[in-house]
């Protein structure tokens, strides 16, 4: 276990390098007007003056070192255009409370929401009418084929016409918080329902349970400490990404309602083509990705001590 954890952990940080090497290498590609604010009005000599004072002018393997070095002592550096000058740890700071807020919040509504539902329609594929396997495959359905953007849009015009609130996000007003919490977790509950149902349903035909049910084990009992059991296992390992994720925030959910977080601060720097905050930002989102990965593989084997962390003899 411990072996396998360490293994994972240096794999993670490799990614992490990886990713980090090659989006520093394709933004020092974009051109430099991104590293200084009203650059019409600067000289020459005052252009390489600001090139040299960032480092830009020295190697590539050196610039990419300094920058890791920088990183791992927890400086992101400052903001050319978005706020210049200003520290980019301090920024992130004062906008990732309110992503945090937003995706706790839908978190707990797609988990409730979304086990909630694939645990209905696994049962109802056993009754005649399969009320809540149809119903729940519609919906499932629409959010699969449906571009997020397109039900995103109809959530926020027709959620706002009935529920009398602002199409725009409101710290200050608990009912608006109500279109993005839904919004960022509709996903997630489609999937959660999808695969919950379909791991139910491949757990209720194995014969195992067959066998409990001839020994007049209650149905009640079965799902539960079974079927249940067994079928969130392999779902388990979705769940630490789609939970870091969502708490990072939606970039489109949080442009759309105008919510000053983390998703629609990375939006913002783009259209400022402030390199130096576009650089750091998209850092923390492939950390958070990575995170997730390494977690997820480490919630599954805890849920399953079944699972083996070790090659058996005779496997290739």
């Amino acid at each position: 276990m411990v072996k396998y954890i360490i293994k994972r952990v240096l794999h993670a940080c490799f990614t992490l390098l990886v990713v980090i090497s090659i989006v520093f290498i394709l933004l020092r590609q974009m051109p430099i007007e991104g590293y200084f604010n009203n650059m019409d009005k600067l000289t020459e000599a005052q252009i390489q003056a600001g090139l040299t004072r960032l480092g830009l002018t020295r190697p590539m393997p050196v610039q990419i070192w300094n920058y890791l070095s920088q990183v791992f002592q927890g400086d992101l550096g400052t903001s050319n255009k978005f706020r210049e000058g200003y520290p980019i740890a301090k920024i992130v700071a004062d906008k990732a409370p309110v992503s945090i807020k937003l995706g706790l919040l839908s978190l707990g509504v797609s988990l409730v929401a979304g086990m909630s539902l694939g645990i209905l329609m696994a049962r109802s594929t056993r009754t005649r009418l399969k009320f809540w396997d149809r119903f729940g495959t519609v919906i499932i359905v629409i959010v699969q084929a449906v571009p997020s953007a397109v039900y995103h849009l109809l959530i926020q015009l027709y959620g706002s016409n009935l529920l009398g609130v602002s199409m725009l996000f409101k710290e200050n007003d608990p009912r608006t918080w109500i279109l993005p919490v839904f919004s960022l977790a509709i996903g997630n509950i489609a999937y959660y329902a999808m695969w919950l149902r379909r791991y139910m349903v491949d757990e209720a035909n194995k014969d195992y349970i067959r066998l409990a049910r001839a020994k007049g084990v209650s149905s009640g009992k079965i799902s539960r400490r079974h079927i249940f059991r067994n079928a969130v296992v392999p779902l388990v390992q979705y769940i630490p990404n789609s939970i870091l994720l969502t708490l990072m925030g939606s970039l489109y959910v949080e442009s759309l309602y105008s919510i000053p977080g983390m998703g629609g601060l990375l939006i913002e720097v783009i259209k400022r083509q402030d390199n130096t905050m576009v650089q750091a930002l998209v850092l923390i989102y492939s950390a958070v990705s990575v995170l997730g990965l390494l977690f997820g593989d480490l919630a599954m084997a805890l849920a399953d001590p079944r699972i083996s962390f070790v090659k058996k003899e005779g496997a290739r």
